[in-house]
């Protein structure tokens, strides 16, 4: 367990909530962008996983585009199938 003043766990709790992620998380991503910028590479087989609050916004971000073909998804799946 890291023990970390009260100053450093409040910018944590801060910086946290301006990324809308959890503190773990903040503090996880701070590292390993100071790591890369050290010149440290990440360990094999990791790779960072989205948070709830990333996935969800990823999906807003997503139903906030334009629809491009107002067809129905069956009506797109049947065009392709005919090709």
């Amino acid at each position: 367990m890291i023990h970390l003043s009260s100053q450093t766990e409040a910018l944590a709790v801060r910086l946290a909530a301006v990324q809308q992620l959890s503190v773990e998380a903040a503090i996880r991503q701070a590292l390993e962008d100071q790591a890369r910028r050290a010149g440290l590479e990440p360990e094999a087989g990791s790779r960072r996983r989205m948070s709830v609050e990333q996935m969800l916004a990823f999906g807003a971000d997503i139903a906030a585009l334009p629809v491009l073909d107002p067809r129905s998804p069956t009506e797109i799946m049947d065009d392709l199938t005919v090709l």
